[in-house]
Parts: C-alpha cells; structure tokens; sequence
C-alpha cells in the first residue's frame, strides 16, 4: 500500500486532535481518549448561557480504567469555581459537585460495554438523580436554591483545577464517550429512556451532540460510532 493511500485510510478512519479548530457536529461519532494525559480534551461550546436553575446532562459511556482510579466524567467552571463536575470516585460511586461537596451516589459500575447515564437536577427543591440505562436512581437533596454560574468552560477528558489550566494525568478521563446532550430544565422519565433507547427526543438546549461546536485538543481521537 503506498504511503498516499495508507494515509487517506488513516485519517478517513479517525481524526487525531493536533490543533484547537473549532468544529461542528458529532451525530454518528464517538470519542476515543486513548490513554492518560495532562493535556488531551474537548471543549465544548454551549448554544447559551449556562446560568442554570434546572438541567438534564446525558452521555454514554465506556472506560477500562479500574474502579481504584479517579475520572472525570464531565467538567464545567468558571473563573473562581467547579460549577458542575461529574465524577467517578475512587470508590466507584459516581457524584456531581456543584461549587463544592457533593453528592454522591452508588451506581452499577462503569465498565468496557457502554453505560447511558443522565443526571438531573432542579434548584426548587434540590431533588437530584442519576438515570443509569434509562433507570432512575433514589433521589438525593442536593443544594436547593442554588444556581450555576455563566460565562466557564466546559471540557470532557480532564478536570481543571483553575480556569483554562492545572489538569492532572491521574483524573483523565480514558476510554469512550458519545451522545452527549444537555437540557437547561428536567427531562421526563419518558424523555430520558427515549434517548436512551435511541428513540426521538428533543434536541438538546445547551448541548446537542449531532450539532454541538467543539475543540479538540490533544490525543483525542473522533471514530464511527460502529
């Protein structure tokens, strides 16, 4: 094979992030992090201002890495604060902080076959939830009257420990991730097994996947979600 063709079927096969150009849609697609880093993620661009009362977050995903091991599943912060961070502990329970302690839940655990997993919340009463393969978790009060702040940044792959910055290989995310929408309100329970199921759904609000403007950055891989 001639090193012409090799390399049309490298990069029709995947996309490896060199540089941060902005681009837009990800329907069909999935997210490879191949391995540990301090430098490889995805920002993500919202559709509006995350100064959030109310929010559904869904995404699937898939990861090697042993339950010992810290990940971070999703990150949002803005200049001062963790607005709303997903992760899966050391522990293996997966929590959410929103500008400071958690919540904290004990889920199936995350493995090698990809997991659909939704988290909701409401500032009116704090009811919280997990949603793991269209099944709710027991609902948990988390900081009622609180809103998230605007004008951060959100990234998948890494948590920064200050704005733009202090990323650390040991909380990096490894493995696969898709399908990620966002909702500025609470879904139906009808609404989120929809979208686990692969059903029809509405489109996400702050995120949606098949349309959603990102950067990537780092080793981060974008292949057919076969």
């Amino acid at each position: 094979m001639s090193v012409a063709i090799l390399a049309v079927f490298v990069f029709g096969a995947f996309a490896l992030a060199t540089s941060a150009d902005t681009q837009v849609g990800l329907g069909g697609k999935v997210l490879v992090f191949p391995y540990e880093t301090d430098f490889s993620y995805v920002t993500l661009m919202p559709l509006k201002e995350m100064a959030l009362k109310a929010f559904t977050l869904c995404l699937r995903v898939a990861t090697e890495l042993p339950e010992e091991r810290q990940i971070i599943l999703f990150a949002y912060r803005t200049a001062d604060y963790d607005e709303l961070n997903v992760w899966r502990e050391k522990d293996g329970r997966i929590s959410f902080y929103m500008s400071g302690d958690g919540a904290f839940f004990h889920l199936p655990p995350l493995g090698t076959f990809r997991t659909s997993l939704c988290l909701t919340w409401e500032s009116v009463a704090g009811l919280t939830a997990f949603w793991v393969d269209g099944k709710r978790s027991t609902y948990q009060v988390y900081k009622p009257g609180h809103s998230i702040r605007p004008k951060g940044t959100v990234l998948l792959g890494q948590d920064p420990d200050k704005h733009l910055g202090g990323l650390e290989a040991l909380q990096s995310f490894v493995g696969e991730l898709t399908d990620v929408n966002m909702w500025d309100f609470v879904l139906s329970r009808s609404m989120i097994r929809a979208w686990h199921y692969g059903h029809k759904f509405p489109e996400g609000n702050i995120f949606h996947w098949a349309t959603l403007e990102y950067e990537l950055n780092g080793n981060v891989m974008v292949v057919d979600d076969d």
